[in-house]
């Protein structure tokens, strides 16, 4: 009886010291990812380098008139310029690498790299639009370098005939390209480490909104910097700033490196490494799922229709009101302005409601109507009311979209191979994003033949290839929906489990 007692008495103690273990261990666990504000700070030091980098991308979009006038820079080659900034992604298929070292090396080796290449890169894009390279030796060289004729053959970011500082510009900024999109996957893939089974949707929504905002601060500050700033106007003074701007960047991925490991450790992992490791075998998986070939597409599709179009939408703006790039740059703010106020609460929603294919066709809808109006509304009515609408028309597309969309793709891949597949659907989107600048240029000077003045330029048939696209993208997410409704990906389901 007394042992039997005993021996009831040990298993009990053996059974609340287990249950104080487990406890114990939970609590470790809970510390960072579990932890909201740890989360949440981490969201901030990944969304603050993204900050910094949309910025910097569209820092020369406002700028089009002054690059013409104290650059010489002609719109078919501000075209090439533009799409210069995805060309090694493309064809040197260093976004399929950038995915594959994220996936091999983990998130913090790949921010702090992705934020030193931009940097790098704007450097030298700085340089080429600075007082110093005019008249320097190497701007000697890039007179000399890549004159191949203006054709369609020629897939380069080089032709004959354009600026010096053009062609240096456009080297610095494919370097800043391969940063920054390497950067663009390595948040999602950081996002969906710290969030997921919270609150994913909503993080990645506020991460977008923070680089919409970056874009809105770019079209209103960088004319105001370039003109207003300084005794005399210099397009190179806001390149600067943002060259900076990056440099802190660079600071903050540095410092998310520190917490992300702290985090690994207190899960009691040595390293990034997973039990199922990423296998080069994933990436056939990838290209073998007509799923993920649609979401590829659907987004290559709709971001073709919305970053070029952000090159050339100040200048379309000036040419349908007369106005100054500041007055058109405090019309274009509202535009991701909007969406940034707009996309976290639709990245709530997807989590709690769902209905993210829903949301992708409601998307490439707006988007439709907003640049018909630029093609034929606008131009007919002259009326800054109609510009302004359709710059918040669009920007509420441009919430409904990204925050749908990239929060969709961990439901359609494997976790281990997530970096990757945000690689390939980036590269994918990079292919839209290098040709569609040069083809709107091409189209521009086409359709504008002998026309000197860039304030006269006539932008009816460029919007009308931007709407093009906006319904390919809605026949896509008809599709999207369909196969999800048939086979259950969970496209439409909330992300968070009750």
């Amino acid at each position: 009886m007394l042992f039997a007692e005993n021996t009831l008495y040990c298993s009990v103690i053996f059974k609340n010291t287990n249950q104080l273990k487990n406890t114990i261990v939970e609590k470790v666990r809970t510390l960072l990812k579990d932890s909201a504000a740890a989360r949440w700070t981490a969201l901030v030091l990944l969304a603050m380098a993204m900050f910094f980098g949309y910025i910097f991308m569209d820092i020369l979009s406002p700028l089009m008139e002054m690059l013409v006038d104290t650059r010489g820079w002609a719109p078919a080659s501000y075209g090439r310029y533009a799409g210069s900034e995805t060309f090694l992604n493309v064809f040197v298929f260093f976004l399929i690498f950038a995915g594959i070292i994220l996936d091999k090396m983990g998130v913090r080796f790949t921010a702090i790299l992705s934020g030193t290449v931009m940097f790098l890169g704007a450097a030298v894009n700085y340089y080429a639009v600075s007082p110093a390279f005019i008249g320097s030796g190497m701007e000697t060289a890039m007179n000399n370098f890549m004159n191949l004729p203006d054709t369609a053959w020629n897939i380069t970011p080089f032709c004959a005939g354009m600026p010096a500082s053009a062609k240096m510009a456009a080297i610095g900024f494919m370097f800043f390209g391969c940063g920054v999109e390497m950067a663009g996957i390595t948040v999602s893939r950081g996002i969906v480490k710290w969030f997921k089974g919270h609150e994913m949707a909503l993080a990645m929504g506020v991460e977008m909104a923070l680089a919409r905002v970056g874009v809105a601060v770019v079209m209103v500050c960088s004319p105001i910097v370039a003109t207003k700033v300084g005794a005399a106007p210099e397009v190179s003074r806001p390149v600067l700033l943002a060259v900076l701007l990056l440099l802190v960047g660079l600071i903050s991925f540095i410092v998310y490196a520190f917490m992300d490991k702290k985090l690994e450790k207190q899960m009691g992992e040595s390293g990034e490494e997973k039990d199922d490791p990423f296998k080069f075998s994933d990436l056939g998986k990838l290209f073998g799922s007509k799923v993920f070939w649609i979401v590829a597409i659907l987004c290559v599709l709709y971001y073709s229709a919305i970053f070029p179009f952000q090159k050339y939408a100040i200048n379309m703006l000036q040419c349908n009101l007369q106005l100054t790039a500041s007055a058109a740059g405090k019309i274009f703010f509202w535009f991701p302005l909007g969406a940034a106020a707009i996309t976290p609460f639709l990245g709530n929603f997807l989590d709690k409601k769902g209905k993210g294919a829903t949301m992708l066709i409601y998307g490439a809808l707006l988007m439709i109507v907003c640049h018909l109006t630029f093609a034929f509304v606008l131009p007919a009515t002259k009326s800054a009311v109609v510009a302004y609408a359709a710059i918040i028309l669009l920007g509420i597309s441009f919430s409904l979209v990204p925050a749908a969309l990239w929060p969709s793709v961990p439901k359609l891949v494997e976790e281990r191979y997530l970096g990757s597949a945000y690689a390939v659907i980036f590269w994918i989107q990079n292919i839209g994003l290098y040709l569609f600048p040069m083809i709107i240029g091409r189209t521009l000077a086409n359709v504008n033949p002998g026309v000197t003045d860039p304030l006269q330029y006539n932008y009816t048939v460029p919007m009308i290839v931007f709407s093009s696209l906006g319904f390919l993208a809605l026949i896509f997410g008809f599709w999207l929906k369909a196969i999800d409704h048939k086979r259950g990906y969970g496209l439409e389901l909330p992300n968070i489990k009750k």
